[in-house]
């Protein structure tokens, strides 16, 4: 039976992200998340890509993951954000009290990319064992 702790990390390596993500928003989002900008919001949307891919390959990698296995770690990455990030948009201004309201809608759409990013990741993942 193969190792489970990759289930462990995910999980960690999820809420750690989300974490460390909202804090970040919390201090300093009217700084860098300028919606009005199109060169900034591009960045921001492409930017996620290696990142978040360069995150969850390493959890994959590391747990010597094929792609069934990788689709389960991605799922179990992205739920405790996405369970915690209901809150946070319905409570926008609330959570983030230093963003516009009308930052909302931006910020959600940023997030459903964010996580789509690491299910992909998992989804096109190769098996490095057989």
């Amino acid at each position: 039976m193969k190792n489970k702790k990759y289930i462990t990390t995910s999980f960690i390596v999820g809420f750690t992200v989300w974490l460390l993500a909202t804090i970040l928003f919390r201090i300093a989002g009217q700084y860098f998340f300028i919606t009005d900008s199109l060169p900034i919001m591009l960045i921001l949307y492409l930017g996620l890509i290696p990142a978040l891919g360069l995150i969850s390959t390493r959890v994959f990698k590391r747990f010597n993951l094929g792609q069934l296995e990788s689709l389960k770690s991605a799922v179990i990455m992205v739920l405790p954000g996405m369970l915690l990030d209901t809150i946070c948009v319905k409570f926008f201004t609330e959570v983030f009290p230093n963003m516009s309201e009308g930052d909302s809608k931006t910020f959600g759409s940023w997030l459903m990319f964010a996580y789509s990013i690491i299910l992909i990741s998992a989804l096109f993942r190769r098996s490095t064992y057989k």
